[in-house]
């Protein structure tokens, strides 16, 4: 989620890398779920998450949809699926009776990071602290990598960055765009291939991701669905 304000009066002022050491170990968020709720179309899934989703479930971005599990908001003028909220105390749907997570094996990117946020600059990111974000108190420092505890963390930040790429570019052409069919046949497009296509279990997400990109640059660059 993008956020219109300066680093400073959201983070402690820092960059971190993902050798540094951070203050954001919660202690396995004991008897709290603030987090999970209340954040709107925030949590939103890149393809990774989706794929992670679907190995840990068995079950496609289409079937999540239809379930009430995930839904589809705009951001920029781009169509992305997030984490639903649902309830009184707009709960994730993916929080069970206890408050605790049911996923979170493989839980989304976002859900990973937090109380941390990424920083793009010049095609990279680096990671910032989000101060105020977390009400525990006691947080204690924790390697960045071993927090985010995504395998592959080379190629996982490299996709991130390629994905970031993606979706600048596409916010960056449907903003003020006129053309609304054009902006829809994007959006379709855009979510067709990279969303709705069920990933292949038995393959690792990094080369079918690499495919999935090459047909979306074929097509998004002469305008042929």
């Amino acid at each position: 989620m993008k956020r219109n304000v300066s680093l400073e009066e959201i983070s402690d002022g820092r960059l971190y890398g993902g050798n540094d050491m951070v203050k954001a170990d919660c202690h396995g968020c004991k008897g709290c779920y603030k987090c999970c709720t209340g954040m709107g179309h925030s949590v939103i899934l890149d393809p990774y998450d989706v794929y992670r989703l679907q190995q840990g479930l068995g079950k496609s971005l289409p079937v999540l949809l239809s379930r009430e599990l995930v839904e589809l908001s705009v951001t920029e003028g781009v169509i992305l699926p997030n984490m639903r909220m649902a309830g009184k105390e707009e709960r994730c749907a993916f929080l069970d009776e206890a408050g605790r997570c049911s996923i979170h094996a493989y839980r989304p990117g976002i859900c990973r990071l937090f109380p941390l946020g990424r920083y793009y600059e010049n095609g990279d990111f680096r990671y910032f602290l989000q101060t105020g974000e977390c009400r525990e108190a006691g947080r204690t420092k924790v390697k960045v990598s071993k927090w985010i505890d995504t395998p592959e963390q080379g190629r996982n930040h490299a996709f991130i960055c390629q994905w970031h790429s993606v979706i600048s570019e596409l916010e960056g052409r449907l903003s003020g765009a006129e053309d609304l069919e054009e902006s829809k046949r994007l959006n379709l497009l855009m979510l067709q291939i990279f969303y709705m296509e069920a990933y292949e279990p038995e393959r690792e997400f990094y080369g079918q991701f690499e495919e999935r990109l090459a047909r979306w640059q074929s097509a998004y660059g002469n305008g042929n669905p």
